[in-house]
């Protein structure tokens, strides 16, 4: 490593359904993403950076939470 190199920083590893995968391929093909990790990383990290976004309302959080009781994630 070189004096003006940064680590990097740890990665961890999300399950996501193939098909939502799948979308994501087709959309970063083409584009200066390098992968469909690098793209969602990406996004993730725009949303975050949104001033004045509170999270998801109510009946977001709510639909959100059913979705991901019925894929198994959550119980």
């Amino acid at each position: 490593m070189t004096e003006n190199s940064e680590p990097s920083p740890a990665l961890r590893a999300v399950q996501l359904p193939e098909e939502l995968v799948a979308a994501l391929a087709e959309r970063v093909h083409g584009t200066s993403f390098e992968s469909v990790d690098a793209f969602i990383a990406f996004i993730l990290a725009r949303l975050l950076d949104q001033p004045g976004t509170s999270g998801f309302s109510e009946e977001e959080e709510r639909s959100l939470r059913e979705r991901l009781r019925s894929l198994g994630y959550i119980d």
